[in-house]
């Protein structure tokens, strides 16, 4: 399990047609989730202005995206429960028997190790989907909020239990911009700040203080602040999402060679969106272009998923 990803160690003129809200869909053993319907199109995946090349955020570059169906929302603690209540499936924080807590999250008393450099980050034992921050929490009161501790192989064996798939990076970035090629948020252009509540991430002095001006510490409902154009909620910020892709930079550099090599044996993924830990002055990467990679067996108490389907 490689550490969480940063900010651990690391109306519109000429829109595409408005995604549609297709019929719910219902899974096996009733798992029914809100799918939108996604128009296909010429998108731009990346940027020309990348905030962190290292994480080959750039350059832009032109993609067909065939249409597709999505998740209005992230996986839901109450969809998650469903699954495993259906098939006895144990995500790989079970397996393990840890995962990575916030420091804030750690129960009083309980030792949570650090990895190197990045001492918000507590590995505590027996935190999973279902105990968050470890024995004796719980997600009673929270079952519309996103499923966390959810490894790549644990989102993709959800999404295929779930008649889906993960969706692709660009899939990911084009229903993300919800019909404006150019947005650099799912809300437009306008910068998250410390008073405005766009969409929940890091108020205050990251990792020291939160002033909770969004409403949050840790995660929100799935369905929290308003959804972009397409109508998905919660694109960027409250939890990473996991992609269907390999993680790779598209340079020559040898930089990015030593990453793209490391990334290659360690058969990371991409994630995308940030998550309420991402604060412009640590980890900024709640922009729609931002990305990040983990090993597939990586959870921790900031990633999620959503699942996307075949039109």
């Amino acid at each position: 399990m490689s550490p969480p990803c940063c900010p651990a160690a690391g109306p519109r003129d000429n829109a595409p047609a408005a995604a549609r809200p297709g019929p719910s869909h219902t899974g096996p053993s009733g798992d029914v989730a809100t799918v939108l319907d996604i128009p296909g199109g010429l998108a731009t995946i990346g940027t020309d202005a990348p905030w962190f090349r290292e994480d080959g955020e750039g350059p832009g570059r032109r993609v067909v995206v065939r249409r597709f169906r999505l998740d209005a929302h992230a996986v839901t603690n109450r969809r998650f429960a469903v699954f495993v209540a259906a098939t006895g499936y144990r995500t790989e924080a079970e397996r393990y028997g840890w995962s990575y807590v916030f420091h804030m999250f750690v129960p009083a008393g309980v030792s949570a190790p650090s990895p190197e450099g990045t001492p918000w980050w507590g590995q505590v034992h027996g935190a999973y989907w279902a105990a968050p921050e470890g024995p004796g929490s719980s997600i009673k009161e929270r079952p519309d909020h996103p499923a966390i501790h959810i490894a790549w192989n644990d989102a993709a064996a959800f999404a295929a239990w779930a008649g889906g798939r993960l969706p692709t990076e660009a899939e990911w970035e084009h229903a993300a911009k919800g019909g404006d090629d150019g947005a650099r948020f799912p809300w437009g252009q306008a910068e998250p700040d410390d008073a405005t509540d766009f969409c929940n991430i890091w108020q205050g002095d990251f990792p020291r203080s939160n002033t909770r001006a969004d409403g949050f510490v840790g995660t929100a409902p799935v369905d929290a602040y308003a959804p972009n154009g397409f109508g998905l909620f919660n694109a960027c910020g409250n939890v990473w999402e996991w992609c269907a892709d390999p993680f790779r930079i598209r340079s020559l550099s040898a930089a990015a060679k030593r990453r793209n090599a490391s990334a290659a044996a360690e058969k990371e993924r991409v994630m995308k969106g940030g998550s309420y830990l991402c604060h412009r002055s640590y980890c900024y990467r709640y922009r729609i272009a931002a990305r990040s990679g983990r090993s597939p067996d990586t959870s921790a108490g900031h990633t999620g998923f959503r699942v996307a389907y075949d039109a």
